[in-house]
């Protein structure tokens, strides 16, 4: 697929200046140049301009805020002009009637706002803005959240259980305890867009909104191949025997570390039974009816979340621009 790049989170080309990890003084004298900018991190929501939304905020690496810093900065890359763009995070503030509940929901639509950071600046969850940001904006955001996470997540060594320190400009950790080097992760997961004729086939977990569908996707195993793992996950959720599958295109999906490989994959029977522990639905859906769903003329079937790889698969497979 000549597009597959477009999809969001990806084709923004970003150098991420990788020669510069393990030089701290030359990283360090960037800094002193005035040549850096940070992108905020809140407990994985990013620093964007409001009201709009469709912009990061980019501060200057002395701003006072920074000083609650809960993690050294992250190296992210260089921008065209040669800055280099870096992340922090101040997971360390908790915002007045912070509400948790609504930032645990399946779509946090609420903001927050900083009292040390301009009025116009508000934290925003990122799967509500990514298909508001440019292609540049969404890499770095889903970087910036996924090595962010990782490092929350992984501040132990799993070797020996001691506390391990970053280095390379946040992309390693390293344990002096045992000397156990360990580095970001990225968990492989299929998603696919399974057909039979006219139709898709489309399932949904439990705690989604009612009525939303989308692929069917689950983790990649050890010693697997994504072909295999398609074959496999469809069979396991839905019943479904899959023939020829063929790669489509990837997506960096960072809640939290995962990299989505869509596939399209040819059913061999229609007969649906599904596993309750693993899904809570699946149907046969035409053409017609996807469409509909994604006119919102269908009150049966929420189209999958814009911006997600089932959107950009789904919406191809409408077009016939999958090849």
């Amino acid at each position: 697929m000549k597009h597959a790049e477009t999809v969001t989170f990806g084709g923004s080309a970003l150098d991420r200046a990788a020669e510069l990890r393990g030089d701290a003084e030359a990283v360090a004298a960037r800094v002193a140049e005035g040549a850096v900018e940070v992108i905020l991190l809140w407990r994985g929501k990013l620093l964007v301009h409001a009201p709009e939304l469709e912009r990061l905020v980019r501060l200057p690496a002395d701003h006072p805020v920074l000083a609650d810093a809960t993690m050294p900065p992250v190296l992210l890359g260089r921008d065209e002009s040669g800055r280099l763009l870096m992340a922090q995070d101040i997971s360390g503030w908790v915002p007045e009637a912070l509400d948790e509940a609504e930032i645990n929901r399946f779509l946090d639509t609420s903001l927050q706002q900083h009292p040390g950071l301009p009025d116009d600046t508000a934290f925003a969850e990122l799967r509500r803005i990514m298909t508001r940001l440019s292609a540049r904006d969404a890499e770095l955001g889903a970087t910036a959240k996924a090595i962010a996470g990782w490092h929350v997540s992984h501040r132990f060594c799993a070797r020996c259980g001691a506390e391990s320190r970053m280095i390379m400009s946040g992309w390693q950790r390293s344990c002096d305890a045992c000397g156990g080097q360990h580095f970001p992760r990225t968990d492989p997961v299929v998603i696919m867009l399974i057909t039979r004729g006219n139709r898709t086939l489309l399932g949904r977990s439990p705690g989604w909104p009612e009525g939303m569908y989308s692929c069917l996707a689950g983790f990649v195993e050890p010693g697997e191949t994504i072909e295999a793992a398609v074959r496999r996950e469809v069979f396991e959720e839905a019943g479904i025997h899959v023939g020829q599958v063929d790669y489509v295109a990837s997506q960096p999906w960072a809640f939290p570390s995962s990299l989505m490989f869509g596939c399209r994959g040819e059913a061999l029977d229609e007969d649906i039974r599904i596993d309750p522990e693993e899904i809570d639905d699946a149907i046969w859906v035409s053409k017609e009816d996807v469409m509909a769903a994604f006119a919102g003329q269908n009150p049966g079937i929420l189209p999958a979340r814009k911006g997600a790889i089932a959107h950009f698969l789904l919406r191809n497979w409408l077009a016939d621009t999958m090849d």
